[in-house]
Formats: C-alpha cells, sequence, structure tokens
C-alpha cells in the first residue's frame, strides 16, 4: 500500500511541476494567466463509509485553477494595442465561434478588419451614418479607410461684438470691399458646397448710426444668389440693437428673395455651387447646380451678436461644412469607442469594442493561443461596452502582461522537487523494509 500513496505523490509533485513549468514558459505571454495546482487526499471506504482509524490512500489531483488577476499594463506605442483594466475578455469571432482573451495585441487584415495574429476577427458594436455608436448588436470591428464625403455648409453660428464707440460710416460714402473707408470691420469664413469645394464668405459691418449697423455679404468676391453679377453686388442686412447691446431687430431682403431674416438669423437660400467654372481666376467663378429641387442655403446666426464699447472682434465662430477627409489617425478611448480622424479637421465613431465577462471564469476551457471558450460551468457572458456595470476600461497602446509572479514559481518549482524526492523516499523506504521481511524468511 505504501508503495502506491509514494507512487501518488509522485505523480502529484510531477504534476505541479508540470503546472510551475507552464507558467514559467509562459511569463512573458501577452494576457497568460497563471495556473495552480489544486489537490485533494485520498482514503479509501467501503459501504458503510469511512473508518475512522483508516489510513489514506495518498493524495490525487484536483484540478487545475488559472488565476484571473490583472497583469501589468505596459504601454506600446501601438494603438491597436489593447489591454483591459479590470474585469472582462474581449470578444473573438472564428467565422461565427466565439472565444475569450485578454490578449489585445490586434492588426488589421487586408480586408481592413481588426484581427489577432491568426486572424480572428474583434467583435463589437458598429455605427450609424452619424457615427452613432449601435448599441446591442454584435458585428466584426472594421477600420474604414474610405474618404469622408464632404458636407456643404448649411449654418454658421458666430458671437460678434461690433464696438459700440466705433466712429459711424456717412450715407454719403458708398461701400466698397477695397475701400477700407466704407465699412468699420470685415470677416472671412470659410464655408463649402455640396462638392467640397472650399469658399469665403466675406462679411463687412458698416456702423450707420447709433446702434444700427448694415452687413454686406460676398462669397468669393460674388453675389451667392447671382454669381455672373457685373459688378458684384453684396448681400445687404440690417442690425439694430438694444440699449443693453443685444440684438433688437433685423432686416434684409423681402420673404422669398433668397436673403431674409427668420428669428435673428439671416437666411441665404438657394446656394449649392456645384463646380468651380474658373478656378483660375481671382477669386474663383463657380457657378450653381441649376437645380432649384436641389438648392441648399446657410443660416447665419447672429443670436449672440453684441454692441459693446469693446473692439469689434469675432469672439467666436463654428460652421457644420466640411471639404472631403482622408483617413490620417485612429484613437481608442477607454470606453471602446474607436475615432478617426480625417484630414479635414473631422473625427468620428467608427465602432466600439465589446468586452464579455462571466459568473464563474474557472469554468472557462482553455483552447490555447491565450483563448478560452464557454462552457455550461462558466455560464453564458455578459457582453457589453467597457466601463459599464462591472466592466474594465480599455487602455490602447498598451497590453496586458502575463500575471505570472516568477519569484512565486521559482519558490514553487523548490516545493515540487522536494515532494518529489521525499515521495521518492516513501518509496525507497518501502523497499528497504521489504528487502528486509524477505531476508528474513
Amino acid at each position: 500500500m505504501s508503495f502506491n500513496i509514494g507512487l501518488s505523490g509522485l505523480y502529484a509533485a510531477n504534476k505541479q511541476l508540470d503546472v510551475t513549468g507552464n507558467n514559467i514558459a509562459n511569463v512573458a505571454t501577452t494576457g497568460f494567466k497563471s495556473s495552480r495546482a489544486e489537490f485533494a487526499d485520498v482514503y479509501s471506504a467501503n459501504k458503510l463509509g469511512v473508518g475512522s482509524s483508516n489510513i489514506g490512500n495518498g493524495v490525487r489531483l484536483a484540478a487545475v485553477s488559472q488565476q484571473f488577476t490583472n497583469g501589468d499594463i505596459n504601454n506600446t506605442g501601438n494603438v491597436l494595442d489593447m489591454g483591459i483594466q479590470g474585469q472582462g475578455f474581449f470578444v473573438l469571432s472564428d467565422n461565427g465561434a466565439l472565444s475569450y482573451t485578454r490578449a489585445g495585441a490586434f492588426q488589421t487584415n487586408k480586408d481592413n478588419y481588426v484581427v489577432t495574429a491568426d486572424g480572428l476577427r474583434l467583435r463589437g458594436y458598429g455605427v450609424d451614418a452619424n457615427g452613432k455608436v449601435i448599441n446591442g448588436v454584435l458585428t466584426d470591428l472594421k477600420i474604414d479607410t474610405s474618404a469622408l464625403a464632404p458636407k456643404s455648409t448649411t449654418a454658421i453660428d458666430q458671437g460678434l461684438n461690433l464696438n459700440s464707440s466705433d466712429k459711424t460710416i456717412p450715407a454719403t460714402v458708398t461701400f466698397s470691399p477695397t475701400d477700407e473707408n466704407s465699412w468699420n470691420k470685415t470677416f472671412a469664413t470659410k464655408i463649402y458646397d455640396s462638392q467640397g469645394n472650399e469658399h469665403v464668405m466675406d462679411q463687412y459691418y458698416v456702423k450707420t448710426g447709433t446702434n444700427t449697423w448694415k452687413s454686406y455679404t460676398l462669397v468669393d468676391g460674388r453675389n451667392p444668389l447671382n454669381p455672373a453679377q457685373e459688378p458684384p453686388q453684396p448681400l445687404v442686412g440690417n442690425i439694430e440693437f438694444n440699449s443693453d447691446g443685444s440684438v433688437k431687430t433685423m432686416t434684409a431682403g423681402a420673404a422669398g428673395s433668397g436673403y431674409e431674416v427668420v428669428n435673428k438669423v439671416f437666411k441665404l437660400t438657394g446656394w449649392v455651387p456645384a463646380t468651380v467654372t474658373n478656378p483660375n481666376a481671382t477669386p474663383p467663378v463657380w457657378g450653381s447646380n441649376g437645380s432649384a429641387a436641389n438648392a441648399g442655403g446657410i443660416s447665419i446666426d447672429m443670436t449672440a451678436t453684441t454692441s459693446y464699447n469693446t473692439p469689434t472682434t469675432r469672439l467666436s465662430q463654428s460652421q457644420d461644412g466640411y471639404a472631403t477627409g482622408i483617413l490620417s489617425n485612429l484613437s481608442i478611448d477607454s470606453s471602446g469607442v474607436m475615432f478617426a480622424s480625417f484630414s479635414n479637421q473631422q473625427s468620428r465613431a467608427i465602432g466600439q469594442v465589446a468586452i464579455a465577462s462571466f459568473a464563474n471564469e474557472q469554468g472557462l476551457q482553455p483552447m490555447g493561443g491565450t483563448r478560452w471558450t464557454e462552457t455550461y460551468s462558466s455560464g453564458i457572458p455578459g457582453i457589453d461596452a467597457p466601463k459599464t456595470g462591472t466592466l474594465g476600461s480599455i487602455q490602447s497602446n498598451s497590453l496586458e502582461a502575463s500575471n505570472v509572479n516568477l519569484t512565486n514559481e521559482l519558490v514553487e518549482l523548490i516545493k515540487a522537487q522536494s515532494n518529489y524526492q521525499a515521495n521518492a523516499k516513501t518509496i525507497s523506504t518501502q523497499s528497504t523494509i521489504m528487502q528486509t521481511i524477505i531476508q528474513m524468511t
């Protein structure tokens, strides 16, 4: 019987050596989780149960459990390298078969899908046409490298202050863009047509009296509603301020004229130039798209305009148009949202990484490649966006190192070696006793 006990001890020590050796071998494996050999004693039993005087029959391997503690997150500088700070696993797809990993070393394949080195696709949430993340439906994440389509300018929000102490331009002075004595201040704004062509909208402000101003608007030096007009005549608007410096009233052309006022907003309708008809001209000459059905327009919001006794200046300005954009940069935030930046200064979300959690991580089945699959014991995965509930956050430009503690593993190696020697000594001693008994006979 002692031989069997010693053999079981040798077997257990050998398994402990195997587990420790595997941990040491993977000390540099990204996302690797160390294992621990767990043992249980063995007792002989009969139908009536285990007797109080029974002697154990040795030891058995009860389980090899993995330790899902976090490894260190180390910076790599590669944007598609991702580490999970906290709970969760990346979700991978192999032609629809899902597996889970903590190793976040990703790249793109020839079709621009985000994949592992083995070609498994990273799963996450897609976005709609406006860049809004569509939660709830998993898809294979893809880096769309196509050009961002241009958008014509439809709205301009600007905060101006027109100096109430500026000199008043006499009504006898005829406005001219080239005559600085005929206006007080000018502002230039870049705007874009439906094909992404850039244009310059010049606005000239003229103080005509106490608390009253005129604005003259040209696009590329032309009347935007009649670009062929010679000589070009600007669009004219009027602004009257209250005594506290806020806008009181605004007027422009009559309703339907193409340039009118609606709720302190200048409405320029019917302006969507399709092409630059003479790019060599200075300024360029462009033509409308020739279709009233396709005619667009620009809203110039003057609500934030004031008239205080401070220098005339543009305090803030924004416009919603942009030219065609080429993908220039990619970033991933802590919630896993992937942002694409384009050459036209635009940026938008193109997807969001999803991560999974399990009720019983110990129930996951290792499958090699630092990946696991779900089992009945692990339970079904709960998949959601990072930082949702107890799920961890994403650290981009970083990888999670192995959680193997090399010092502890070397100590375990010494202990396993000592256990092996001690159990071998048990067998050796039993052999000596058997030889003594044989010699007595």
